[in-house]
């Protein structure tokens, strides 16, 4: 198995997890309000573009189908654990279940998102190819800032539509001029980084799997 689609793999099962217990936090970036996962989310970017220019669109796409059962395991494993009885003398049980804690319709609108927007990264960074030859950082880029937007509507969309308190035209404006800022600053100069490391592990050879004896 090629080293880098290992520790890439390996890297972005971890990051799915990641990514949504992040987004329970709202950071404030300057003039701009973000929720926390945006920064997980982006390595995925990067790392599902990296490994369709070193290793083919059609891998890099079954890693991000590949990524929905880290996804939905932890997501069903935080509902198990709020769910289940706390120790006597832990008194965190409510602050736990409201920060980490998610609706079934917020789940619904993770997963879709996660799955409409990154095969869409992919397709674009591959498709590109064809008209910006090698220049990584470009396509890159230009296929982060649109799964962005998609992943942006498609989330707020389905989690808030229809919610009262929540004003859907400002969530929106508001996350994904976010999303869209931190695209171009982050994902260039990441993934033309992730693909020269890739490169570096796989001249180090492949890794191998020995069955062990019986």
């Amino acid at each position: 198995m090629p080293r880098s689609l290992f520790i890439f793999s390996l890297l972005y099962g971890g990051l799915v997890c990641v990514a949504g217990v992040l987004g329970t936090k709202i950071l404030a970036i300057g003039p701009l309000n973000v929720e926390a996962g945006i920064l997980a989310f982006l390595q995925l970017v990067v790392l599902s573009s990296a490994i369709s220019e070193l290793h083919g669109s059609e891998i890099a796409n079954k890693l991000v189908r590949y990524g929905f059962i880290p996804l939905i395991t932890c997501a069903l494993l935080i509902q198990l654990v709020i769910a289940l009885p706390a120790a006597g003398f832990w008194d965190k049980q409510d602050q736990f279940a409201t920060i980490l804690g998610q609706g079934s319709r917020l789940m619904a609108a993770g997963v879709i998102s996660y799955g409409i927007s990154q095969t869409l990264n992919v397709y674009l960074f591959d498709k590109l190819r064809q008209g910006t030859g090698k220049m990584v950082w470009l396509r890159g880029g230009i296929a982060a800032v649109v799964s962005q937007l998609v992943d942006t509507t498609l989330f707020i969309t389905i989690a808030f539509a229809g919610v009262e308190d929540y004003d859907l035209q400002s969530l929106l404006i508001g996350a994904i001029t976010a999303k869209v800022v931190l695209s171009l600053i982050m994902v260039p100069p990441f993934i033309t980084a992730a693909v020269s490391f890739g490169r570096w592990l796989d001249r180090k050879g492949p890794i191998e799997f020995k069955a062990s004896a019986a």
